[in-house]
């Protein structure tokens, strides 16, 4: 078992010992969805990289952020508190995001590398810089393109 499988498991342990049902409940729903990956996968739980852990993470607190906008449009805001608080809890096991200098010095290069010229080559800069800013929020990343790229 990954360094941080491991840490999500004794965590969710704790929050049973402690009477978190709500923590205990949004860690056993990343466990499910991560034994759903090792089974995606054909591998054990305990052959998981770190890497396909942050994937099914990210997957799973972007899933809340629409949800909570979804909510927040719809003017259910108490299931939109429930999603960000899922989200919070979801993202202290990702890696801290790149800060937006980093981005965008990350984004220029890709241009550059790329030779973007216009909002058309938008597709090519997304792909290569997501890829590099693993940890960055899809959402900065195509804002910072569109900025960069006029």
């Amino acid at each position: 078992m990954t360094m941080l499988t491991s840490r999500i498991h004794e965590d969710m342990k704790e929050s049973m010992r402690s009477g978190d049902s709500f923590r205990r409940d949004t860690l056993r729903f990343l466990e499910s969805a991560l034994k759903n990956t090792a089974l995606e996968k054909r591998v054990s739980l305990q052959e998981l990289s770190d890497e396909d852990v942050f994937a099914v993470l990210r997957r799973s607190v972007k899933q809340r952020e629409d949800s909570a906008a979804q909510y927040h449009a719809g003017g259910r805001s108490e299931l939109a508190g429930k999603e960000d608080k899922e989200k919070s809890i979801l993202a202290l096991y990702l890696p801290a995001a790149p800060d937006e200098q980093t981005m965008r010095s990350v984004i220029q290069q890709t241009i550059a590398e790329t030779g973007a010229t216009s909002r058309k080559d938008m597709g090519k800069v997304m792909g290569q810089a997501v890829k590099t800013l693993t940890n960055a929020s899809g959402n900065d990343v195509r804002r910072i393109v569109e900025e960069l790229l006029v």
